[in-house]
């Protein structure tokens, strides 16, 4: 079975939904963590495609995280190659870091069920093109960033470009692939966070689980679906 490798971060989640798309399409995905040491199991030109998740450190601190720099390397050479990429949240920013865009702090936090527009530049797009015009998916992050030259911006709301893509690399600011498993550990230490308006933040966010993520599901499960065809 052909392999995409998914690079992870300390409790940064997993791929989530992803991984029953990708089997679909007869790919099994490999997490590979460099915050742990290590390398993956397979030569990096043997997987056939490559995700990059979302965790809590930026791509400015690699002072505080000198690992981020091997990420950047691996990011970079895989977008010259125009292999199939998919950022989320850090993976995206990273995406735009290593390309020529930007990552900067947010207008606002979105921290969240947010509402997302999907720009008509995605109706023909193989990966995104697809589905409402408008979405409500979850949102979890600080800074944002600008697509590099070149890129199709896909979607967008009030606070920040969602979405892009630039050659064979998607960059996604929310997170399509967050199952409920996931969610539980991220909320747990908000619940009882000290700061009322995180706390009230996350209660929110508890609350539309049941409207919200099944419907979030179904769209990261066919987001990635058709990624993965990209990458057999």
């Amino acid at each position: 079975m052909a392999e995409i490798l998914a690079i992870a971060h300390p409790d940064g989640g997993t791929v989530g939904v992803f991984a029953g798309a990708a089997a679909e399409q007869s790919l099994a995905i490999e997490h590979w963590i460099p915050a742990e040491g290590g390398d993956p199991k397979l030569p990096l030109d043997q997987y056939s495609g490559l995700v990059v998740l979302g965790g809590d450190e930026n791509i400015n601190q690699l002072d505080l995280y000198p690992y981020l720099e091997r990420e950047f390397e691996v990011v970079h050479d895989w977008v010259a190659s125009e292999r199939p990429l998919f950022g989320v949240c850090l993976g995206g920013q990273m995406i735009a870091h290593v390309s020529g865009g930007s990552v900067f702090k947010a207008s606002e936090r979105e921290f969240g069920w947010a509402q997302i527009d999907v720009l008509p530049a995605a109706h023909d797009d193989p990966v995104a093109g697809f589905g409402a015009d408008r979405l409500t998916g979850l949102a979890w992050h600080d800074y944002a960033f600008e697509p590099p030259p070149g890129s199709t911006t896909l979607a967008s709301n009030s606070v920040c470009v969602q979405a892009f893509r630039h050659g064979e690399a998607w960059g996604f600011q929310h997170h399509p692939e967050i199952e409920s498993s996931v969610l539980d550990g991220w909320l747990a230490p908000v619940l009882t966070d000290p700061d009322p308006e995180r706390r009230e933040q996350a209660e929110l966010l508890e609350a539309g689980r049941e409207a919200h993520m099944p419907a979030w599901n179904d769209y990261g499960r066919e987001l990635f679906r058709r990624f993965a065809t990209r990458c057999r």
